[in-house]
């Protein structure tokens, strides 16, 4: 498939659907904080990991939603870069969306774990995908 080869539509409809739940999810008023909660009260309760803090677990959460969001943007727009422009100005404005939320509050933090994420997304469908798919180059015909 070349650089302007049109997308797949099982790429955008995946995009589409993931990108609902995401802002679902970012955006509810509550927030994702119930689900932080249960897995705090497994974390410690259950597995006696008492030392594991809530911020590290919303770090981790924010690195895991945004994965296959770089995923998906890197196959569909083809270019590393472009997804992850994309999934910045996301971040961004999630963020300042956030600000305007009582219940919410926005982080610079949330920012860098959402763009780790989108980084490790894109960077396995660049390897694994991208990558495989492109024509050989000289250097790799002639090993």
């Amino acid at each position: 498939m070349s650089a302007t080869a049109p997308p797949r539509r099982w790429v955008v409809w995946l995009l589409v659907g993931y990108t609902i739940m995401a802002a679902v999810l970012l955006l509810a008023p509550g927030g994702p904080g119930d689900i932080i909660a249960a897995i705090m009260e497994w974390l410690h309760d259950g597995l006696g990991l008492s030392f594991i803090h809530q911020g590290w677990i919303e770090f981790a959460g924010n690195i895991l939603l945004f994965v296959p969001l770089g995923f998906l943007l890197t196959l569909l727009f083809r270019r590393v870069w472009v997804g992850l422009v994309v999934l910045s100005a996301l971040s961004v404005s999630t963020e300042l969306v956030q600000m305007l939320m009582p219940a919410r509050m926005a982080s610079l933090r949330d920012i860098l774990a959402n763009l780790l994420g989108a980084g490790v997304g894109a960077a396995i469908a660049s390897v694994t995908v991208i990558r495989r798919s492109s024509p050989p180059t000289a250097t790799r015909r002639a090993r």
